[in-house]
């Protein structure tokens, strides 16, 4: 639990003040049916009216102050509840972004948005439920049993017996819930990842016309879900028959039992009624802590999911790293890395990898789909680290270098274009969001992407829908050249970000990107090889290793595989224009 201490110490008077309003309003439970049964065996069985008015404006002198403090004792509940899983949602995604690539992929998209919303909602629900009843119950169980022992402890025996009865039945039930319910999260992670994943995609669905296939696999992960939690559920269903069976049962042997006193005159009617009053309490103060324990095991099963995400250790961290250690000139080299995503699998994405690129360079990288190209940089800014070898720049390895000096140092664009809502200027000013107008159109100018954005009705003040959805590939992958330019790297990457661009205006960013950032070290991964055949050098990957490095003409006689490339896509071109 010593991952909510520093939150609870923050709203410490709501930790405190809630309980001890509830444990005010519980002590009333306890005094009202003792006034009671003092107005029946003495007001109204003497007929002693000023008795009557006066005790009974006691009774309701103190309803008001439990109302009072009832309502009070809630609001602290809420408001600690509220403030506590804010704190929990923040620190859980506070370390969500301190992880890297491999993290986000061990626990999955899906996974993490249940547990940052769903989970931290089930610890707030538990809090607030716990806040009110933690001491509150108790009070009201032993104070009217002690009031039940003062008044009849000959018929009080029977309320401990029922107690413990019940409180066996309840345990019994949360031995069999606790494990559903986190199969019940589990499963809950599942329908997340699917609605995610599908709205993500909802227009490829749509232009394979696959609704129906999409329906299916929903239907299947919502039904999951649905006997998931109705096997997690049904288990506390039986707490309230159970407690309404004690309760009934209990009553029905009291009135027994006391029925023929009452009728010889070994008991009066108003203990009797007071007497089943403090019966109902304590039964009703026993299945409120149930419920904060059922309650309880489904915010275990949250809190567990929760802990591991902040537990987890990032494996990109910054113990190496030392603050004197900044990109200066962008040259970048890979002394034998190799690198696989699953830490205990064989196969290695990438093999012995050497390279040398020097700063300022002009850079290609090409391969078939799956050579490791997009790996291979997205060790640069240490999105991944290698499991052996070194990545250094300028001269020192990556993992000394400060992550915020190194990543601001290096922009990647990568090979999913993602834009935010808002307009195209405020997208822009993610590289640099102190950027002036002028800064936003020369970097809009060198992305080839001025054009079309001041042909818009509202020039860069044009709206953005969320993912770009009211733009083109191309204007996308544009726009984020262009935000990755104010950054004013030392080291520029792109990742298969000029894929949608027509020849010509592919052509016309590489020449804008050699003239107006000559001492930037660039770096682009492309299909095609006409966007890369005038690179300082080109580097061919295949099957995760160097196969070639050089330029292209000298690749096309010493690299088979480029060769073979440069031939499929000239065959492609030709078999096009025919």
């Amino acid at each position: 639990m010593g991952k909510y201490r520093a939150s609870v110490r923050r709203h410490l008077s709501c930790f405190l003040l809630a309980p001890l309003f509830m444990v005010l309003e519980a002590c009333g439970e306890f005094i009202l049916p003792y006034i009671n049964a003092n107005i029946i065996n003495i007001g109204a069985a003497n007929g002693d009216i000023p008795y009557i008015l006066k005790n009974g404006l006691y009774m309701a002198l103190i309803a008001l102050v439990m109302l009072s403090t009832g309502v009070l004792g809630a609001n602290f509940a809420i408001r600690g509840a509220s403030r506590l899983a804010a704190d929990v949602r923040r620190n859980v995604f506070a370390q969500i972004q301190r992880f890297s690539f491999g993290e986000i992929d061990a626990f999955s998209t899906g996974s993490l948005i249940t547990r940052i919303t769903n989970d931290v909602t089930q610890i707030q629900n538990f809090t607030q439920t716990l806040l009110r009843g933690m001491f509150r119950s108790p009070v009201m169980i032993v104070g009217a049993l002690a009031m039940s022992f003062a008044m009849r402890p000959d018929l009080a025996w029977v309320i401990l017996a029922v107690v413990a009865l019940l409180a066996a039945a309840i345990a019994a039930i949360l031995i069999v819930a606790s494990p559903r319910y986190t199969r019940m999260q589990r499963q809950l992670d599942l329908l997340n990842g699917r609605i995610g994943e599908t709205i993500t995609a909802e227009r490829v669905v749509k232009a394979f016309v696959r609704e129906v296939h999409e329906k299916r696999r929903f239907a299947e992960v919502n039904e999951a879900l649905v006997e998931r939690s109705v096997a997690a559920l049904k288990m506390m269903l039986l707490v309230q028959p159970a407690s309404a069976v004690a309760i009934n049962a209990t009553t029905l042997a009291v009135v027994f039992f006391s029925g023929r006193q009452i009728m010889v005159g070994g008991m009066e009617l108003g203990t009797l009624t007071a007497f089943i009053t403090y019966l109902s309490q304590v039964l009703t103060g026993l299945n409120f802590l149930a419920n904060i324990v059922l309650q309880g095991a489904r915010a275990a099963a949250s809190d567990r999911r929760i802990g591991e995400v902040l537990a987890a250790s990032p494996s990109i961290d910054e113990r190496d790293a030392e603050p004197g250690n900044a990109v200066t000139r962008g040259g970048v080299e890979f002394e034998g890395v190799s690198f696989r995503y699953f830490k205990g699998s064989a196969e290695q994405v990438l093999s012995d990898v050497n390279l040398r690129i020097e700063p300022g360079e002009f850079v290609g990288v090409i391969g078939s789909t799956g050579s490791g190209k997009s790996t291979l940089v997205s060790l640069i800014p240490r999105l991944y680290d290698p499991d052996e070898g070194r990545v250094l720049v300028d001269g020192v390895d990556v993992r000394r270098i400060p992550l915020a000096k190194l990543r601001g140092s290096v922009a990647m664009v990568l090979q999913k274009n993602t834009l935010f809502s808002g307009t195209i200027a405020e997208n822009l000013r993610w590289g640099d969001e102190n950027a002036t107008q002028e800064e936003i159109e020369r970097a809009a100018r060198v992305a080839q992407a001025d054009g079309f954005v001041r042909a818009l009705p509202e020039g860069y003040e044009s709206p953005v829908e969320r993912g770009g959805a009211n733009l083109s590939g191309g204007q996308k992958q544009r726009l984020c050249i262009a935000r990755a330019l104010l950054r004013k790297p030392k080291i520029l990457i792109l990742d298969d970000s000029t894929s949608a661009l027509d020849t010509a205006t592919d052509a016309a960013l590489r020449r804008a990107l050699r003239e107006e950032l000559p001492g930037v070290t660039k770096i682009i991964i492309a299909q095609r090889i006409t966007s890369v055949w005038d690179a300082d050098k080109i580097v061919v990957l295949d099957g995760g290793r160097v196969v070639g490095v050089g330029g292209h003409e000298e690749l096309l006689q010493s690299c088979p595989t480029y060769a073979e490339i440069c031939d499929s896509q000239r065959d492609r071109e030709e078999a096009r224009r025919g």
